[in-house]
């Protein structure tokens, strides 16, 4: 698992796999789906929704890549848990499969999202 240097351990990581209840890539239905797209920032709260489309160039690299290690990306299954309670409700706390995440309005703003009730089963 390791290899000895010096008196410390050097370990590797392994890469995470995440599970397909989490990520599932979009499916398409009968009716187009950008019809019933809404930003994440829009969807209530309690809804579920899988991400459909990010715009990077809307964030800053490092939160960007942030965003993609945390898990959420085109793809990943989603859904607001609360909103902030001050003036624009910001922070959103998202939850990502066992996760609970913050996430700006802005952040959310830049992803669209199709509400898992929209989406055909798999």
């Amino acid at each position: 698992m390791g290899q000895a240097v010096g008196r410390f351990t050097r370990t590797y990581c392994e890469a995470v796999a995440i599970s397909s209840d989490i990520w599932q890539p979009p499916t398409m239905t009968q009716e187009p789906p950008h019809a019933r797209l809404t930003t994440l920032d829009s969807l209530p709260a309690g809804v579920s929704a899988r991400v459909m489309s990010v715009d990077w160039s809307a964030l800053v690299a490092e939160e960007a890549q942030r965003l993609r290690a945390l898990g959420i990306d085109v793809g990943a299954r989603l859904q607001v848990a609360h909103r902030g309670v001050f003036f624009g409700r910001d922070p959103l706390a998202i939850s990502v499969g066992r996760m609970t995440v913050a996430l700006r309005r802005a952040h959310a703003r830049a992803m669209q999202v199709l509400p898992i009730s929209d989406e055909a089963p798999a």
